[in-house]
């Protein structure tokens, strides 16, 4: 069974600054001011970096326990690759989002190295945005609306 998930993105009339919201709580995006923005948020880059490390987070603290791994903390550093002159159009070669993301998983832990790879191998095997990320999402424009 599916289960849909919602959101909105508004501009506001601040710079590169949107609104967005899901469920009952919210998030301003904006760009760097080198960028053009604000800088009133995070860019929307960012906060997929940050998606990413939050859903590798929750599958830890989730399944730790199931798959027998216990930790003290946990951790994610990530960094990814993107060339602005691809979405600006400097360069209709240049891939417009990432070209590579990384990550680092922190464990505090006493578990064997062995054993926090294969628990970091799980967390990555179930992450739902890890999969979104990887495997790619089928994009479906439903309308254009004007007001």
């Amino acid at each position: 069974m599916l289960t849909t998930f919602k959101a909105t993105a508004v501009k506001t009339d601040t710079g590169l600054q949107v609104h967005t919201n899901a469920r009952n709580f919210s998030l301003t995006l904006d760009e760097p001011k080198e960028m053009g923005g604000t800088d009133t948020g995070m860019n929307p880059v960012e906060a997929l970096l940050c998606a990413l490390g939050a859903c590798q987070s929750i599958v830890a603290a989730a399944f730790a326990r199931h798959e027998h791994f216990t930790y003290e903390s946990f951790s994610v550093e990530l960094e990814g690759d993107l060339d602005p002159d691809g979405f600006t159009g400097k360069n209709p070669n240049v891939r417009n989002g990432f070209q590579e993301v990384r990550f680092t998983m922190h464990f505090k832990t006493n578990e064997s190295q062995e054993k926090a790879e294969a628990f970091a191998d799980f967390i990555e095997s179930r992450c739902p945005v890890g999969d979104c990320l990887g495997n790619g999402v089928k994009l479906v424009r439903t309308g254009v609306v004007r007001d």
